[in-house]
């Protein structure tokens, strides 16, 4: 260690090292190097593709209402050309990473990534229809929400599930690295973690929010409601005979319709479901299934009540 020189001095050598950092996990993203798209890139067409389901809420200026049909051609245009070239680049990181050698001169990523973004454009209409039913969840499931409008703009459940069901269809043609970008990117603004890979009904709400947990297995029904704090995650992780995670198996458990899970909840497995109309309590803990209209809630505490503490303090003194 050398930090009595000058950092001027350290700089040149520092460097030296980081630049030959081709065996790195995770390669050099540069002019000459990995054409992999960088994180923010993803993030414009996401606020793009969120700008188009919601023209003006997500914005600092109003959609105009004249010209409303060119202002969202001119989004979505912009929005599939970057995301068509970011999908290809993901499509070229992901085959030098399953084949271990540098991507062939075929047409096949770029087949893979026509389909991907025509797939997500022409399934926006349907995405926001879906939306639609989120809020109307979100409204008549909150008795603070005065309108519609306030919980497009302003609920944090809302934007994350509005993000995860953009990132879930890019998901289904899988699609590498993109759509976990964009979740990853909602979860540090709202505190909500969705993998992509979840399979989410309508009239989908999350109350408050924070810390919710959702695996990338789960398959979710129609008009279930959450609250903060709750986990739908994997039991454990299941291991090859080296010792390697497997991946793509069922981890995560699978809620039925019309379920309400209440704050602090964990949920857990893949083989466990959750029976439609059922009620699940706080803080309760589950690894195995319940039938569907069930009610599962931990025995109530018996918290200790005294009226007499200030004269026991006293005499203490």
């Amino acid at each position: 260690m050398q930090s009595g020189q000058p950092i001027e001095k350290l700089i040149p050598g520092i460097v030296s090292k980081l630049a030959h950092c081709r065996q790195c996990t995770a390669c050099l993203r540069t002019e000459k190097g990995m054409s992999l798209t960088g994180q923010h890139a993803v993030l414009e067409v996401l606020h793009n593709l969120v700008s188009v389901l919601f023209p003006g809420c997500h914005e600092a200026a109003k959609a105009p209402p004249g010209g409303l049909n060119s202002y969202l051609a001119g989004k979505l245009r912009r929005a599939a050309a970057a995301l068509k070239l970011q999908i290809k680049h993901a499509f070229e990181y992901q085959c030098t990473v399953d084949h271990k050698k540098s991507c062939k001169a075929c047409t096949d990523c770029s087949d893979r990534a026509q389909k991907a973004t025509a797939g997500l454009l022409q399934a926006l209409p349907e995405i926001r229809k879906v939306l639609q039913q989120d809020i109307v969840a979100a409204y008549e499931g909150d008795p603070a929400a005065r309108s519609a409008m306030e919980v497009v703009i302003s609920y944090p459940g809302f934007y994350a599930v509005a993000v995860h069901r953009i990132a879930h269809e890019l998901y289904r043609n899988n699609t590498p690295l993109i759509p976990r970008i964009m979740s990853e990117y909602a979860h540090s603004r709202t505190g909500i973690d969705i993998h992509p890979g979840a399979k989410i009904g309508p009239g989908f709400f999350i109350d408050h929010g924070t810390g919710v947990v959702i695996g990338e297995t789960c398959i979710i029904g129609r008009n279930v409601k959450l609250y903060q704090g709750v986990t739908l995650g994997a039991l454990s992780f299941e291991k090859d005979r080296s010792g390697r995670l497997i991946k793509g198996i069922k981890r995560h458990p699978d809620v039925g319709d019309n379920v309400v899970i209440y704050a602090g909840a964990t949920i857990l497995g893949g083989e466990t479901m959750i029976g439609s109309g059922s009620v699940i309590g706080g803080n309760v803990w589950l690894t195995h299934s319940v039938p569907p209209n069930s009610k599962v809630y931990n025995q109530q505490p018996k918290p200790l009540i005294r009226t007499d503490w200030k004269k026991s303090a006293g005499r203490d003194r």
